[in-house]
């Protein structure tokens, strides 16, 4: 219902980037612009400094963010109210992920939801922990799902599920025949990491110091975002790795790659996090609870990984 100048406007001025907007809005790049500067010709004044490829906004348009933020908040929440009225759950859903969750747990949750609320258009943003957290901070996202508790105090955090994480090695490592392995044993090894920022990376790093290892003491061959990237690095012999046990079901199968739990046992919790002062919609409530009720039922039993593969599956 908002006027679609100023969702555009904000969307890009949120972004800083026209081509990041047009991807997020589903639209073109020219579209994006032509929005933005029939807005900037209703003001008669530049809301984007433009300069060596990069974009800022001037003074106006720091003005007109701080408007638009609750022009928007306050149009979506007039329409979920008179949705509601109807009994409807129904409306946009911002919902942000982190990559093990986005791509093993959430799928067939939203698949799920999407069934029950056929109304519902959910927009799914991929992003390490951090960065999910940081984008529910500011609005941006409705709800996010994430593999550590959110260190921001401007977020509520809820525990969804238990995670075991194991570590992966090559089927001919010589810790692939071990029934359980311990950080020191890990640290003597070379070792392949997830990036800065991963709630992974986070939860690992806690793991080595709570048991006498210097993260920074580790025998790091390299730092990886992705974690297929990882499983390949892995799988070529390049070192061994710490992952979720729910992201190696395949490759325990195939036998081209080696699960050992840990000693002792590693979990962590899945996390959802919201921002509290941000209109309840009906939608978002419905949201939270299916999430909480489905990742219940899909608390990951490990007892597959407790002896390991000896070698390729033929």
């Amino acid at each position: 219902m908002a006027d679609r100048r100023l969702q555009v406007f904000y969307t890009v001025a949120k972004q800083l980037s026209f081509t990041k907007a047009a991807d997020i809005l589903y639209m073109t790049q020219p579209a994006v612009t032509f929005q933005v500067k029939q807005l900037e010709e209703h003001f008669n004044t530049r809301l984007f400094e433009r300069s060596h490829g990069k974009i800022s906004l001037t003074p106006a348009g720091e003005l007109v963010l701080g408007y638009a933020e609750r022009i928007l908040a306050l149009s979506g929440e007039m329409e979920a109210r008179v949705g509601e009225l109807t009994g409807q759950v129904t409306g946009p859903l911002m919902i942000g992920a982190s990559t093990t969750i986005a791509e093993y747990q959430l799928p067939r949750i939203l698949g799920e939801f999407k069934e029950r609320f056929p109304q519902v258009q959910a927009r799914l943003t991929v992003a390490n922990s951090e960065t999910v957290a940081a984008k529910v901070a500011d609005h941006s996202l409705d709800v996010g799902l994430i593999e550590a508790p959110s260190h921001n105090p401007n977020l509520t955090t809820v525990a969804c599920c238990e995670d075991e994480l194991v570590m992966i090695c090559a089927p001919a490592h010589t810790l692939a025949t071990r029934s359980n392995v311990s950080a020191r044993e890990i640290a003597d090894q070379r070792y392949v990491s997830r990036e800065h920022g991963s709630g992974t990376r986070e939860v690992v790093d806690d793991f080595f110091k709570d048991h006498g290892v210097n993260p920074d003491d580790l025998h790091i061959e390299m730092e990886l975002g992705s974690r297929e990237a990882i499983k390949g690095a892995v799988e070529a012999g390049l070192g061994v790795a710490i992952m979720s046990a729910s992201t190696v079901t395949k490759e325990i199968q195939l036998g081209t790659l080696v699960a050992v739990p840990l000693n002792p046992r590693l979990t962590r919790e899945l996390s959802m996090v919201y921002a509290p002062e941000k209109f309840r919609s009906k939608l978002l409530d419905a949201f939270i609870s299916f999430v909480e009720n489905k990742f219940q039922q899909c608390n990951i039993d490990v007892a597959p990984f407790r002896r390991p593969f000896k070698g390729r599956a033929r």
